[in-house]
């Protein structure tokens, strides 16, 4: 996928890079695996905000993605690569022997025309869904489980991508996108390949108003505030006496930059090597 660039008639245009949406083939969701999505505004059941910034947007409807593959051992065409909004990452629609139809998400080098099959005896080609413990050691994987049968939930995002490292019994040691070398089950399915859209991360959207399309509200510094409002507000300008200078905290008064994972936490015995941090480096 490659970025398009604007000449700047206007100021909105001037640096704007926006997908180019060559690899879409088709612009119609399938009406059969679409299900009406009802906005949030970050509210909670009790109408409280619990995830700030968020409101407004485009209507979306949800695209149902098969994240389990649960069809196997039976062959499925590509009929299209689609845009998902609720995603960074484009679809493939699959259409399988027996006419069932399924969303997956597309890697990289899928092309509309092509078979994909899941199962333990899938071959390992891009596409294919097959266990961790079928896998040739080496290959980028993608749409990982943690626990059999439950659906991939690791490297779903546009151009992410693991890779499958060792096996050390029943257990497959897999290298994170984070950087992270953990321990999954080897009866895990995964998807071999790398999520395509690659580029979504240099995409740069050129104005305020493309963000709020996106349902994305306007974040205010918590020094811009008052002291009733946040822990970091109040003062006269850029103080440095009593507003805004104290530790960085979060609007409940949360220390920023501390570890929120729990100390003991029961998956810690599974983390072979942490995920490569800022201060890692440091002693």
């Amino acid at each position: 996928m490659a970025l398009k660039k604007f000449k700047p008639y206007t100021p909105s245009s001037r640096y704007k890079e926006l997908p180019g949406f060559e690899e879409i083939t088709k612009t119609d969701p399938e009406k059969s695996l679409c299900r009406p999505l009802k906005k949030s505004g970050g509210r909670n059941n009790q109408g409280r905000i619990t995830c700030r910034h968020r409101g407004g947007g485009h209507k979306r409807k949800y695209r149902l993605v098969d994240f389990k593959r649960t069809k196997r051992d039976v062959a499925a065409t590509v009929e299209a690569i689609e845009y998902d909004p609720n995603r960074s990452a484009r679809i493939a629609l699959l259409k399988y022997e027996d006419g069932v139809k399924a969303y997956i998400i597309a890697p990289v080098g899928l092309e509309v025309g092509a078979k994909v099959r899941a199962g333990e005896n899938a071959p390992p080609e891009v596409g294919n869904a097959m266990p961790l413990g079928k896998v040739p050691l080496g290959s980028d994987i993608h749409n990982i489980e943690l626990v059999p049968g439950k659906g991939g939930c690791i490297a779903r995002s546009a151009g992410g991508q693991a890779t499958l490292s060792n096996r050390e019994g029943r257990y497959a040691l897999v290298k994170l996108p984070s950087g992270e070398i953990r321990k999954i089950n080897a009866d895990c399915y995964c998807t071999i390949g790398r999520v395509g859209n690659i580029q979504h991360g240099d995409v740069v959207s050129g104005k305020a108003g493309r963000t709020r399309w996106l349902g994305i509200r306007p974040t205010v510094r918590g020094m811009c505030m008052n002291p009733v409002d946040h822990p970091n507000g109040g003062g006269e300008g850029k103080s440095k006496s009593g507003g805004g200078r104290q530790h960085l905290k979060s609007p409940w008064g949360h220390v920023k930059g501390q570890k929120t994972r729990k100390k003991y936490k029961a998956s810690n015995k599974f983390i072979v090597q942490r995920r490569k941090t800022k201060n890692s480096g440091r002693a």
